[in-house]
């Protein structure tokens, strides 16, 4: 069986991900790869992108909702787990793309990727299918204006790199749009490389609710701080700069061979897989382009 490669693109809802999937899709087909996006968010109608396998053929929210009489957050969990009773129709679909590579476009619902456990069968059987995929999560950048946002970004991403158990990488959308929410209190890389969050501590406390929470705040800084698995990169998806350090960074988590369609030079090549680059210049261009100064 050929190995196929992949993303599962996830976040929470308003991070971007349809829109990642479509610019995603763009890039790497000028890069020369053959790219097919599969929608797996039942409530998804409107769009971005031709979608070559759309979960809308087998369920969708608004028939289970009036059906079965489920909220929005039901119906989509009720979804997800007639998807995992009915792998045989997703396979079927994805048998007719070989040697795509594919990227999977989540609902929002974070829950579905933090305890739930539909997602995570899903993805062993695609695994079983001799597919290698990497789990890229997006996060709307403006919560970095947010020191409360932020750590409950941290524990969200946390949580989806532990239970869905893939190749991961972080990813703060909209980066362009970040100080549109309030200056930060520190540089972007502070935020990217998730340095020493104690700093957050002292924003927190001008708050008397987050006073009284202090200790809390200061475990599950700690608790993120152990297990130092969490870190981000800027993406905007009008950039391609950003998007192609993006696409480095999942190649090289999911060990993607390039393909003879693709125009880049062998030290491209080596510097995507080895991911070399000074970590004076990582974020030079997306500060310079997109932050006062």
């Amino acid at each position: 069986r050929m190995v196929a490669f992949g993303q599962l693109v996830v976040g929470p809802p308003g991070s971007g991900k349809s829109t990642f999937c479509s610019g995603m899709k763009q890039f790497l087909t000028s890069l020369g790869r053959k790219v097919i996006v599969v929608n797996l968010d039942p409530a998804n109608e409107n769009l971005p992108y031709k979608c070559e396998v759309d979960i809308s053929e087998l369920i969708t929210q608004e028939d289970v909702m009036e059906n079965l009489k489920l909220g929005p957050n039901g119906s989509l969990v009720y979804c997800m787990e007639f998807l995992e009773k009915n792998l045989e129709w997703l396979h079927a679909q994805l048998e007719k793309f070989g040697g795509h590579y594919v990227l999977f476009d989540c609902p929002g619902q974070v829950e579905l990727f933090t305890h739930h456990n539909s997602v995570r069968s899903i993805v062993t059987q695609l695994q079983k299918w001799s597919m290698k995929l990497v789990a890229v999560h997006l996060v709307d950048s403006h919560y970095c204006s947010d020191p409360g946002k932020f750590i409950s970004v941290l524990l969200t991403s946390l949580s989806t790199m532990v239970q869905l158990e893939l190749p991961h990488i972080n990813v703060l959308s909209k980066v362009d749009l970040m100080e549109q929410y309030g200056k930060l209190a520190y540089d972007l890389d502070y935020y990217t490389e998730v340095m020493d969050l104690s700093y957050l501590l002292e924003h927190l406390s001008d708050s008397t609710f987050f006073q009284k929470y202090k200790k809390l705040n200061e475990a599950l800084i700690g608790l993120v701080e152990d297990y130092s698995l969490v870190t981000f990169l800027p993406l905007c998806i009008d950039d391609k700069v950003t998007m192609f350090e993006v696409v480095k960074a999942v190649d090289k988590a999911g060990g993607y061979v390039y393909g003879q369609g693709e125009s880049l030079s062998q030290p491209e090549m080596m510097s995507c897989a080895v991911g070399a680059e000074f970590d004076f210049f990582k974020h030079a261009t997306v500060k310079e382009k997109y932050f006062n100064k």
